[in-house]
């Protein structure tokens, strides 16, 4: 231990430049902070280095308040101060010195001072806020120095509230000579891009620039924005697959610089990072995998040296493989690659290998058949993440035949562990597949649930007995399954209450209370007296919480039917009549009240058998006159919970707009009355309302000690204690009977060798495992439906059975191949065609100005269908929807539009744009703009002479709210030949996103024939909202979610702001409300009836925008369109 501190004290001067002097190393044994170092070393207890790093903090506060300690004096305090915090002793007197030694000095002391504040400050910290001048007069400096520290510091600390400030300065670097400033500018912009996507929209260009950088650290660093905008919309990158693909065969031929190789390896980490994007590009899209089936056999084939990295790309090949199209030779290299790391006697490589194939057995089942002896011997290896995830593995692979089994491997492992991150994961698992989707009887189902319940503690999820009791509640199809297994609850319920329950965990006590106050009325000449007083034994124990004890008085108010209950319920009331907790004092007087009042009793807590007809009022609407009284007399509006913690964190923010107004002009007009805005408007404030977001390192600077093993305190080392034995030590046996598979191995045991018994228990548990995996089965995968029905399937409530039954069913797309795999991987993918047009209505001659802004331009709009061509059922073919005919002709296109309903004729429209045609019928479509909705009109033309019967168009959208017009607009009787039919949908936008995919069918018969799906813009439900500025005024200080936007445009400010405001009129159709000197306002909605005010500020060529609506999403989706009209004005 003494060599290594003295090479790190010997080390430490020449990494923190602590002296510039030639012989500073030498003296690092007498520096302070080397004597620091070595004194701490030889301590022998904690309280004695309390005692140390406390004199020592005294003697660094003393010195720096000092007037004359210089600043290489300062640097090397900083050091020490760094040391001490990270020891986890507070040293907050010294974050204004860290500050201002960043702020001045020479290059080395703002160095350490940088590191300090990087260390000391998080994002949500108040001193922050002094540190942004500095970060950007350092962007602006010419030493290279400074600038990388600036760009450091920016991407590791700054806070979505200053990115305004800097993203101009950021944005700049990306064109800089030096290619460690373009490298550091594309990782702060990172940053920005995960901590607020919608400030950098408007320069994903420049990562395009960055990702074919000469320097191969600038294109590794954009690689990581690259590979966050492909998870989230990799349609929208598939063109750059190509770029990727090429990158990747350059890296794995060895044509970058020796310097990025690592163990002989070539750029390793790029190469992960690439195999990550590619498979998220080639993911069910055939024709982009095709693009890397030569790569991905090169870099398997090139991955053969035995070094732990060329382990981590072989794993990534591997998950990449089996994510993209499948190639049968490429499945089977991955197949034996992942063979020899299961077989491998390595703990890291067999880790490796089931880890991989748990990622590929949901595409190859039979994989695991191969390996299944060596997954039988990863249960019971000694090293517990080996067993954890060949658990992970067995939970992919569970079955209806298998369930059993491996839900008591899993309990075993569970009761073993005592790690309460497994706890979780394995509660999480056991209860999915022990629920409704395998349960084999009621009575394994109540066994296993209160083996989960008694092992998984209380720190198991809450919606794990939220959703059990929901189970019981709700019901299933059959009303006798149901009784027999609420009855079955109740029965084992009773049994567990006759025992010592001081063990149990708090949510399995409540979990008891609640079905026994609720269904322990079925179980016949049980009285209820009986079951209070169960009840009350549960409330005798110590370690009893206050919410299980108001579960427990909540279920007592259930059972006071008798004269014996009641009076036992009373007893216990009387108990808590006194208690200071106001929720267990209400629970207590709810109790007197309803055990006297049998009439209160019923009506409000009738029996499970009339609680189906309840109709609850979710929206409190009996409260509308309480509020609106409320408000009329002056009360603050209601603020949600999140809004209230936004609004607590933003008390002191920053105005980037010096000597500028935060508010409009134009609310000067305003009467603003002494009460402050529900948004707690501040006249200073120039940042968004909802743009600060609480931060991992947010809190105290205290050292955190949660979950840490006391070992030692103030008098020293404290010895260990032996725990107290356990009042109750719960065993899977006793809540599991023993499976069928285990009573037959018992029943025939025979004298044998060790070995050959260990061997044929190994089959026998294999054959119970992997049952139903063959493949001569149908495997039954986790994240798949099963073929056979559900065990216990919830009942469907009226308003969702009405919900299902009117939902349109897209039928998918089958692929022409004749493979297994090729069939389990294919997919639909879309591809965008065109831009439509707007087309302003036949019948209307002229517009007045408001009507004329009615509608949103439909630039942003793209027409997708599927890449791959269905089999047409009219005629026995159709052309590839990929070859798409241009706009329809003028003349087609007026023929089509007047099969539109006279309803519809007068309204702003786009263009008619051709979807996909096969021989005998052809699809088009246009988008109808109405006031309060967007009408999607789906044109069915017949090319053929003959009649088409029965043809259907169906829609569906995760997104989107659809509504057909009518029932006769979605569903035809009969197409005549050559004629056209007009399938007309009225779609909302919900929640507010950026775009929003539809995707359609449609059917002639009961077989669909076309598929297609359209990519629509936040914009095609944008709408002008015509105000006044006295409402544009009200409206601003009464909305609570706004966000900013800084846009340099370098331009005069009044043909900016003349520019930017008639772009937004004219491509978003927003409707300018006023425009006084430099600032202009505008206001819009989101149909139907969902407000957006904008506010426009040109100034020294900067144009800040300023969206500000009721809802936090709207003007995030709304700033990414106002920026791309204003910049391609």
């Amino acid at each position: 231990m003494s060599d290594v501190v003295e090479k790190t004290l010997t080390a430490l001067p020449g990494l923190l430049s602590l002296d510039s002097q030639p012989g500073a190393a030498k003296l690092s044994a007498t520096s302070r902070l080397g004597t620091l170092v070595r004194s701490i070393t030889e301590l022998t207890s904690k309280n004695e280095e309390e005692k140390l790093i406390k004199k020592e903090l005294a003697a660094i506060k003393e010195q720096v308040s000092s007037p004359n300690t210089t600043l290489k004096q300062m640097k090397e305090i900083m050091v020490r101060a760094i040391y001490c915090e990270m020891l986890g002793y507070e040293a907050s007197f010294t974050y204004i010195h860290a500050i201002k030694l960043a702020q001045q000095g020479s290059v080395l002391e703002k160095r350490v001072g940088y590191l300090a504040v990087s260390l000391f400050l998080h994002e949500c910290h108040d001193l922050l806020l002094l540190l942004v001048n500095t970060v950007l007069k350092d962007l602006q400096s010419t030493n290279l120095i400074e600038v990388c520290m600036a760009l450091t510091v920016v991407s590791q600390i700054f806070p979505k509230d200053m990115i305004p400030a800097v993203l101009p300065l950021v944005e700049d670097k990306l064109t800089h000579c030096k290619e460690i400033i373009r490298r550091k500018a594309v990782l702060a912009l990172y940053k920005f891009y995960l901590i607020a996507p919608n400030q950098v929209q408007h320069i994903h260009d420049k990562f395009r620039r960055a990702l074919c950088d000469k320097d191969p650290g600038v294109m590794t660093a954009s690689l990581h924005i690259y590979l966050q905008l492909v998870k989230e919309r990799p349609e929208s990158y598939r063109d750059l697959t190509e770029s990727f693909v090429t990158i990747l065969k350059q890296v794995v031929g060895g044509k970058l610089p020796v310097d990025f190789n690592y163990h002989s390896v070539p750029a390793p980490w790029l190469q992960m990072q690439l195999l990550r994007i590619l498979a998220l590009l080639g993911k069910e899209h055939q024709r982009t995998s095709e693009m890397m089936y030569e790569v991905l056999d090169e870099s398997l084939r090139r991955a053969e040296i035995n070094h732990n990295i060329t382990y981590a790309i072989l794993y990534e090949c591997v998950k990449t493989i089996y994510t993209i199209h499948p190639k049968s030779e490429l499945l089977e290299k991955a197949a034996k690659c992942i063979g020899k790391f299961v077989l491998s006697p390595k703990i890291n490589l067999k880790y490796l290998g089931l880890k991989a194939l748990t990622y590929v057995v949901q595409q190859d089942p039979n994989l695991a058949l191969q390996h299944q002896m060596t997954i039988i011997e990863c249960l019971d290896h000694t090293d517990p993440i080996i067993k954890r995830e060949t658990l992970e593995l067995l939970y992919r692979i569970t079955n209806s035949q298998n369930v059993s089994v491996i839900v008591e491997k899993m309990l075993d492992f569970l009761q073993q562990s005592k790690d309460e991150y497994t706890t979780i994961d394995l509660v999480g698992k056991l209860f999915p597949i022990s629920c409704h989707t395998y349960a084999p009887d009621n009575s394994w189902f109540i066994q296993t649930m209160n083996a989960i319940f008694s092992m998984g503690g209380d720190v198991m999820q809450r919606d794990i007995p939220n959703n059990f009791l929901r189970l019981l509640a709700e019901g299933f199809d059959s009303d006798e399954e149901d009784r027999q297994l609420r009855l079955l609850a109740v029965d084992s319920y009773l049994l567990l209450l006759q025992r010592d329950t001081s063990g149990l965990p708090q949510r399995f006590l409540q979990v008891i209370s609640w079905v026994l106050g609720e269904f322990s009325f079925l179980k016949e000449g049980l009285e209820p007296g009986e079951v209070v007083g169960q009840l009350t034994k549960v409330l005798d124990h110590d370690a009893i919480t206050v919410e299980t004890c108001c579960w427990v008085l909540a279920a007592m108010s259930k059972l006071c039917g008798t004269d014996c209950a009641l009076h036992r319920a009373e007893k216990v009331a009387q108990r808590y009549a006194g208690c200071l907790d106001t929720v267990l004092r209400q629970q207590t007087v709810e109790l007197e009240l309803l055990g006297r009042d049998l009439d209160l009793r019923t009506r409000v807590l009738p029996q499970h058998s009339v609680r189906d007809h309840l109709e609850v009022d979710s929206s409190l609407s009996f409260l509308d006159g309480f509020v609106s009284d409320a408000l009329a007399c002056g009360a603050a509006p209601y603020k949600p919970p999140h809004q209230r913690q936004e609004e607590l964190s933003q008390e002191k923010i920053l105005n980037y707009e010096p000597y500028g107004l935060s508010l409009p002009i134009s609310l000067s007009a305003c009467n603003l009355t002494d009460r402050q805005s529900p948004t707690a408007l501040s006249l200073s404030s120039g940042l968004s309302g909802n743009s600060a977001e609480p931060s991992l390192k947010a809190g105290s600077n205290s050292l955190k000690l949660e979950g840490v093993k006391r070992v030692w305190g103030k008098q020293g080392y404290l010895p260990e204690k032996e725990p107290p034995d356990e009042a109750l030590a719960l065993e899977p046996s006793s809540f599991l009977a023993p499976s069928p598979q285990q009573g037959a191995a018992e029943s025939h045991q025979t004298v044998v060798s060790p070995t050959i018994e260990q061997d044929q228990e190994k089959r026998q548990l294999a054959s119970s495992l992997f049952v139903g995996l063959g493949s001569q089965n149908t495997p039954c995968l986790m994240g798949k439906p099963e073929t056979s029905s559900q065990r216990f399937r919830r009942k469907a409530r009226p308003e969702e059975f009405s919900a299902i039954s009117k939902s349109p069913a897209v039928s998918s797309v089958f692929s022409s191949s004749n493979s297994a795999m090729d069939d389990l991987l294919d997919d639909v993918v879309s591809e965008p065609i065109g831009v439509c047009p707007l087309v302003e209505p036949a019948v209307v001659q002229n517009h007045s100005d408001s009507m004329s802004d009615a509608v949103p331009a439909v630039d942003a709009t793209e027409l997708v269908v599927a890449s791959e061509a269905p089999v047409s059922s009219l005629t026995g073919g159709s052309m590839p929807l990929g070859q798409l005919s241009s706009q329809l002709g003028q003349d087609l296109e007026s023929s089509l539009a007047s099969h539109l309903p006279g309803l519809l004729s007068g309204l702003l429209r786009s263009g008619i744009e051709e979807l996909c045609s096969g021989e005998g019928l052809s699809l088009s479509a246009c988008k109808v703009y109405d006031d309060d909705a967007l009408v999607l009109a789906i044109f069915l033309s017949n090319t053929s002479d003959s009649s088409i019967q029965e043809v259907s168009c169906l829609l569906s959208s995760e997104q989107l709210q659809l509504k057909g017009l009518d029932e006769s607009s979605c569903s035809f009787t009969e197409l005549k030949g050559h004629g056209v039919a007009v399938s007309l949908y009225r779609l909302v936008m919900e929640a507010p996103s950026t775009q929003a995919m539809v995707r359609g069918s449609v059917s002639v018969g009961s077989q669909a024939t076309q598929s297609f799906s359209l990519t629509l813009s936040l914009v095609d439900f944008i709408r002008p909202l015509p105000l006044t500025t006295e409402q544009y005024g009200r409206m601003w200080l009464s909305f609570s979610h706004d966000v900013k936007q800084n846009l340099r445009l370098l331009e005069d400010e009044e043909v900016l702001l003349d520019s930017a405001v008639t772009a937004l009129k004219e491509k978003l159709r927003l409707h300018i409300v006023d425009v006084i000197g430099p600032e202009g306002i505008l206001a819009c909605q989101l149909v139907p009836e969902r407000p957006c005010l904008l506010h426009c500020h040109a100034q020294g060529g900067t144009l800040v925008l300023w969206l500000r609506s009721p809802g936090a999403d709207l003007p995030d989706c709304l700033l990414y369109h106002c920026q791309k009209a204003i910049q391609e004005r």
